[in-house]
């Protein structure tokens, strides 16, 4: 019996991991009958990734909190063995904005805050805290502050929120929001390398992105750099250089110097917890994708996970896109021996969206016939 695992990432704006999965493993019994399925839907601790922790067991929590630019916003965050995973955009995300250079200058992380508070009310044992998609660029103080942390001017008083405020921060006092977290251990989830500060930090790469425009941008960094200097004025690491560090707008900057978090892979942790690797032992083929794939899908991203660990296991790979922006030897490098793009096969790159289920199924089974009639 021919063993097949599919483990695919979200194709955004269409499907979420766990409903391309399933379309996957349609096209798979399409042409397989008989085959042996193993879905693993992942993520790489962006977006998507509480709907895969869903999947795999966890409990959603949900609960208003304060959005990235004071509207209330209706977030969730999922529990899984004792541990709270909180995905930051789920409360100050990018699709909470109309991105401006006022939005970029005044979005804050204060709702991460309040849902990591909520996870320690309810006696989480360990917080896991994904950082992408963020509209804010506030280094994590909106968070440190919501969790009872100053972030203070000269004179003692609170900055008020969002990155662009932190022009005026003088201090950090850390002691309130560490006494609250205890003993419970904060990781953080990024396979971003980016800095917190310079022309690959937080502000220079992910800035224009959520509005800022060269103006921005520079106000942006240096507000950022006096923020990592209180920070290690308070007694916290120096987190400027740190790889890692600008991941979400430098929130992951605030839970590491703040916290005392430690950063993690965000594919290896939600890969792990999906079981993917036990999957892989004794497989035939795996099947993975996500909606583009192209070269910052190498850097990081679950397509590019679930590569390296099909060479380990000696694997053969498929990938199926919306778009594959690789050619066939970066591909080849990449153990695929079968590769479609969805809007390959559409009239329109609306209709691929729109009908991205039937085409992954269509694509699926059409390239497991092929690879099954050359075995």
């Amino acid at each position: 019996m021919t063993r097949v695992v599919i483990a695919p990432d979200k194709f955004k704006g269409s499907l979420t991991a766990v409903e391309a999965a399933d379309a996957i493993a349609l096209g798979v019994r399409d042409a397989l009958p008989d085959a042996d399925i193993a879905a693993c839907p992942v993520a790489d601790g962006g977006e998507g990734t509480l709907e895969v922790l869903e999947n795999a067991g966890g409990r959603i929590v949900r609960l208003s909190v304060r959005g990235p630019l004071e509207e209330p916003v209706d977030a969730r965050y999922v529990v899984l063995d004792g541990t709270a995973y909180v995905e930051s955009a789920r409360a100050c995300g990018i699709e909470f904005v109309t991105p401006t250079p006022e939005t970029a200058l005044a979005a804050h992380t204060w709702g991460v805050g309040e849902l990591l508070a909520d996870a320690l009310v309810h006696g989480a044992r360990r917080l896991v805290l994904t950082v992408g998609g963020t509209a804010s660029t506030d280094g994590g103080a909106g968070m440190l502050a919501a969790l009872g942390a100053g972030v203070l001017d000269a004179f003692d008083s609170p900055i008020g929120l969002g990155g662009g405020t932190l022009s005026r921060v003088a201090k950090a006092e850390l002691g309130p929001a560490l006494e609250r977290l205890g003993t419970v251990p904060v990781s953080v989830a990024t396979d971003v390398t980016n800095p917190l500060l310079g022309p690959d930090g937080a502000a220079a790469v992910f800035g224009p992105q959520k509005g800022a425009g060269p103006g921005e941008v520079a106000a942006l960094d240096a507000a950022l750099g006096r923020w990592a200097e209180a920070l290690a004025n308070a007694g916290a690491p120096d987190v400027s250089n740190l790889p890692g560090a600008g991941a979400g707008g430098g929130i992951a900057a605030g839970a590491i110097a703040g916290l005392g978090g430690s950063v993690e892979s965000g594919f290896d942790l939600i890969a792990e917890l999906t079981g993917v690797d036990t999957a892989l032992i004794g497989a035939d083929l795996v099947i993975t994708g996500e909606g583009s794939l192209d070269e910052q899908s190498l850097a990081g991203k679950a397509p590019a996970g679930i590569a390296a660990r099909a060479r380990r296991a000696a694997v053969p790979l498929m990938v199926l896109a919306g778009r594959i922006q690789l050619d066939a030897d970066r591909l080849s490098g990449l153990g695929v021996v079968g590769s479609s793009a969805l809007i390959d096969h559409a009239p329109s790159l609306d209709h691929a969206r729109s009908h991205a289920a039937e085409l992954l199924r269509a694509r699926a089974g059409e390239l497991v016939r092929e690879w099954a009639g050359r075995r």
